[in-house]
């Protein structure tokens, strides 16, 4: 702890600074969280010297190595205390001294805490070793070497272990700060809604109803789900969207003997685009609008889905024929009878719940024996049908009608009260997600509005067996993003983050000022596309903005900020269906997917979703360049 005023600074010499390469600091102190404050008349400023040690020629005055000067605005108020980190490279070992300056209005006295760490490795050493260690990731991950979770595990410990061999060593209450608690909470509510939902057999109901709906043409249907869970997507959050209609989906596709994997998939990918629409669809629009300094330059809920809304639905649009150019050759149909199909998907539930039952007392073994038992004779029965069953491809149903009624007699509502129950505590949580978003005097989370929500279910539907409802959980999903969080906060730590916002401003200003603002545009869409498939687009999202902030405010670049902002927004949000883990929304579906016996591999999800987002961000990126750079629409 220290403390600074007008009159009175503060130095400290660091001695024992060794063969480092750089020097962290980090300053907590009562300073402005935006960059646009920086107008402020009161800052202080942090001068960190580098001076020739005396004592090795002592008839030469003290000569100076390197000098950073770093300017930190105060808050006007002192409110809330905020942490400052940067980081310096030094040229060899010689000592560091340390000055610490206030520039105040009036005599009044500053607290401050600060903190410094010496770290071995230089900037792009520590790039070099993330880039290894997230493409070890993808290879576990891709090649199905271990499980997602464990190979999100694996690449979080490596990432902590080479921080702490660089000298870089966070503690344990700054890697559990670094999980996004909210997300987490926002995703076992509405798993817990969700699994209390399904015991009413309303999603067997809506599945009859899309077949219905769709008189028994697949591709209608495929539509429908597809535009109505991007609509969806565009006012909640696209995670939400695909919890509620990954169970739907699945359902349906047993009806009609489709496969739900492809179904899917493509749903998933139309819910990332149509997320792209509005303020609150997606976390990279949610961290835009919320920006201060977004705001002061005009770019609020309303301009901003303004800009987006027309690019998005253009691209909605146009993706539907390519999505059916994609699954031109690919059989949506079972191959099997549905009897068959049905009955390998029940041998598959009934020893996936085996094989989750720990016997530690004798009863519970015995219902493990008993299970496995059960999986022995269907698997016994399933031979002798396919003995039976000639293997045929299933076709579109004729007499759709006919079947209508049997349908709706099998798959109906199982309990009303509970139904009523369910709709009414769901769509005042959907209510208050809106509420959320529209009137800032709520202050509450949207992972509380589902912990709540949760909650107040669980007590309206008398759940006696909680166990049960425990055993719905994605467990498995919600470790994989604490995972992958600790993950990508790490990488940032290890500048790679920063490194690709810098090398894009770099790129950016090498070009001619004639054509910059295009180019900008191109690059800022397709750098953020191609980084938020391989990582979690949120903290791109959070580092991007300053940096794109300075480029614009940069004399020598002369760039408008909305089409940067706008781009990023695009980019982010598209990329997203590049690979299995570019978005949250692709990690859930998978997830509920593989808990009901469908899942996905990750090349399964690339070979349409990467090349989905290469045509969706190309047109986007369309978009912007009309109407940023031929018209101009830069206000």
């Amino acid at each position: 702890m220290l403390s600074v005023s007008s009159v009175e600074s503060f130095a400290v010499n660091l001695t024992d600074f060794g063969d480092h390469a750089l020097l962290k600091l980090q300053v907590r102190g009562p300073f402005v969280d935006s960059v646009a404050d920086r107008e402020t008349e009161e800052y202080i400023v942090i001068q960190v010297e580098q001076l020739e040690d005396v004592g090795l020629r002592r008839r030469r005055p003290q000569q100076l190595q390197a000098t950073y000067n770093w300017t930190i605005p105060l808050h006007p108020q002192r409110m809330d205390q905020v942490t400052k980190m940067r980081t310096f490279e030094m040229l060899n070992s010689v000592p560091v001294s340390i000055g610490i300056q206030a520039f105040l209005q009036d005599s009044q006295v500053v607290p401050l805490s600060m903190t410094h760490q010496s770290i071995y490795a230089n900037v792009e050493t520590q790039v070099v070793i993330a880039a290894v260690i997230l493409a070890g990731v993808y290879v576990l991950i891709i090649f199905e070497i271990v499980h997602r979770t464990l190979a999100a595990m694996l690449g979080s410990l490596a990432a902590l272990s080479a921080l702490a061999v660089i000298g870089d060593r966070p503690s344990l209450v700054t890697v559990v700060e670094w999980i996004d608690y909210g997300t987490l909470a926002l995703l076992f509510g509405m798993m817990i809604l969700v699994a209390i939902f399904s015991e009413t057999g309303f999603f067997d109901y809506c599945a009859v109803k899309a077949y219905q709906l769709s008189r028994g043409r697949v591709w209608p249907m495929i539509i429908i789900l597809c535009l109505t869970a991007a609509i969806l997507s565009a006012f909640l959050d696209n995670v939400t969207t695909m919890l509620l209609f990954t169970p739907v989906t699945i359902r349906l596709c047993e009806v009609l003997n489709l496969d739900p994997r492809h179904v899917l998939i493509a749903e998933v990918i139309f819910t990332n685009i149509g997320g792209a629409a509005t303020a609150v669809g997606d976390p990279p629009n949610v961290i835009i609008v919320s920006n201060q300094d977004l705001q002061k330059k005009g770019i609020d809920f309303a301009a901003f889905t303004g800009h987006m809304f027309l690019g998005v639905t253009l691209v909605l649009v146009t993706s539907f024929p390519f999505l059916r150019l994609l699954y031109w050759n690919k059989k949506l149909y079972n191959k099997e009878p549905g009897e068959i199909v049905e009955l390998k998907h029940e041998i598959h539930v009934w020893r996936l719940t085996a094989q989750r039952i720990n016997p530690a007392s004798r009863e519970e073994t015995a219902v493990k024996c008993l299970l496995m038992h059960k999986v022995l004779t269907l698997e016994s029965l399933l031979r002798k049908k396919l003995q039976t069953f000639q293997r045929q491809i299933s076709q579109e149903d004729k007499n759709w009608e006919t079947n209508i009624q049997e349908l709706q007699k099998k798959h109906r509502i199982t309990d009303t009260i509970l139904l009523v129950k369910c709709i009414s505590v769901l769509g005042v949580v959907i209510l208050m997600f809106f509420l959320n978003s529209f009137v800032p005097g709520i202050y509450l989370d949207l992972g509380w509005i589902a912990m709540f929500g949760a909650l107040w279910l669980l007590v309206l539907a008398d759940i006696q067996d909680f166990e049960i409802i425990l055993h719905r959980v994605e467990w498995a999903t919600l470790l994989f993003f604490a995972a992958l969080f600790v993950l990508m906060e790490a990488l940032a730590q290890l500048q790679l983050i920063d490194y690709i916002g810098e090398q894009t401003a770099v790129l950016i200003k090498a070009v001619p000022e004639d054509q910059r603002l295009a180019v900008a545009v191109i690059l800022v869409v397709w750098v953020s596309a191609l980084a938020s498939s391989l990582i979690d687009n949120i903290p791109f999202t959070a580092t991007m903005i300053p940096v794109l902030i300075n480029l614009s405010q940069d004399a020598d670049v002369n760039l408008p900020l909305n089409p940067l902002i706008y781009a990023l927004a695009m980019g982010a949000c598209l990329g997203g269906n590049g690979t299995l883990i570019g978005a949250s929304a692709n990690v859930v579906c998978a997830g509920i997917a593989e808990q009901h016996g469908y899942g996905f591999s990750f090349m399964e999800f690339f070979r349409l979703g990467f090349p989905m987002m290469l045509v969706s961000t190309s047109i986007g990126m369309c978009y912007l360049l009309v109407i940023h750079v031929a018209l101009g629409w830069n206000s």
